[in-house]
């Protein structure tokens, strides 16, 4: 089986659909046979390798392309590596139609999309619901998702719409086993991970800053540390400052893959009550730190969140984050159930699941 994966992303950038997308390249190199070849074609990347490309890959790989965002290339290599290629793994909504286009030219070719969250909770347009039909089966990250899929398209077949959950990056995700033992009740320490962007508001940093004065009344020396950048970091700031809480607030940029394993490791809780996740990521890389997490109660979060392993609260509401903040903090969950239940998203079950849904 010849397998080509489209992506619009794998290295230029570190969000979630970069970070998942890298980890379909891997289980695809793993599933294929010693006679079997899996090409990698990526919009945004840059020609030239990164080199954590090894990582991901193993001797199954044939070529990997970069298209340094020059879409007519990028549509242009869709139909010649299609020509040799049984399946195409499709890893978003919007190249689906393009890998719809280069099964005019292999109409043998089976197309796999994959669903992450947000770009496909809406209306399709026509050319996009012509494009899902096309599809053998749409692999869902989470059940919400595949809900949304049924909702929006509720002319497919539910069993073509498939849950693989996403998984952890073995390679990001290992773990010390000697973290330092938070002293919880004297000085809690928030960890949050997010892109600091004004179009992704829905993330809920705002709401954590709004909620620390609340938080610090019961933990005066309480503190929120945020990993991220954008362009909404100086509205932040500026929040964080107009509630005079400043010292109990520290923007940290964007962190290497070590050292976001030693904030990992040294927070008390993880928090990120954001109204749009697929699945959320960032919350199983916390997990196997044993860390409890706050998430909102919406999108996917709930199937990765349980009241063993954190809190859900509703989305928006600072005085309740308050309190299921102070609430980890006052009764913090069992760091080896954490853990465990991180450890069922390990990336061997996701491979095998995605292995079931691509039979």
């Amino acid at each position: 089986m010849n397998i080509l994966l489209i992506s619009p992303e794998l290295f230029l950038a570190d969000g979630g659909i970069a970070r998942i997308m890298r980890l379909y390249l891997k289980a695809l190199c793993e599933i294929a046979g010693p006679n079997d070849r899996v090409d990698s074609l990526v919009l945004n990347d840059e020609p030239t390798l990164d080199p954590r490309l090894p990582r991901y890959t193993n001797s199954r790989l044939g070529e990997h392309l970069g298209c340094a965002r020059k879409k007519f290339r990028f549509i242009r290599e869709i139909i010649r590596l299609d020509r040799r290629a049984d399946v195409i793994v499709c890893g978003h909504l919007h190249h689906l139609a393009l890998a719809r286009l280069a099964k005019g030219f292999n109409p043998k070719v089976k197309i796999y999309l994959v669903a992450h969250g947000i770009e496909i909770w809406r209306p399709y347009s026509r050319l996009e619901r012509g494009a899902l039909r096309n599809a053998e089966k749409i692999l869902a990250i989470s059940e919400y998702t595949r809900r949304q899929v049924l909702r929006f398209a509720p002319e497919l077949s539910p069993s073509r719409i498939v849950v693989v959950p996403n998984t952890l990056d073995p390679f990001i995700s290992q773990r010390d086993s000697a973290a330092p033992a938070a002293n919880h009740f004297a000085h809690p320490r928030i960890l949050t991970v997010s892109r600091l962007s004004s179009t992704d508001t829905y993330k809920g940093i705002d709401i954590l800053i709004e909620a620390m004065p609340l938080v610090r009344r019961e933990f005066p020396f309480a503190q929120l540390r945020i990993v991220g950048r954008g362009d909404d970091q100086p509205r932040l700031q500026a929040l964080a400052a107009r509630l005079q809480i400043g010292s109990a607030v520290e923007f940290l940029g964007a962190l290497s893959d070590e050292a976001l394993r030693e904030e990992y490791a040294a927070c008390d809780i993880f928090a990120l009550p954001s109204r749009r996740e697929g699945f959320g990521l960032v919350y199983l890389e916390a997990m196997t730190y044993g860390k409890p997490c706050l998430g909102a109660r919406a999108g996917g979060t709930p199937e990765v969140i349980h009241e063993s392993v954190g809190l859900l609260v509703d989305y928006g509401n600072v005085p309740d984050t308050a309190a299921a903040i102070s609430d980890l903090a006052r009764q913090p969950r069992n760091s080896d159930v954490v853990r465990a239940h991180a450890d069922s998203f390990a990336f061997p079950a996701f491979t095998e699941r995605l292995r079931a849904a691509l039979n």
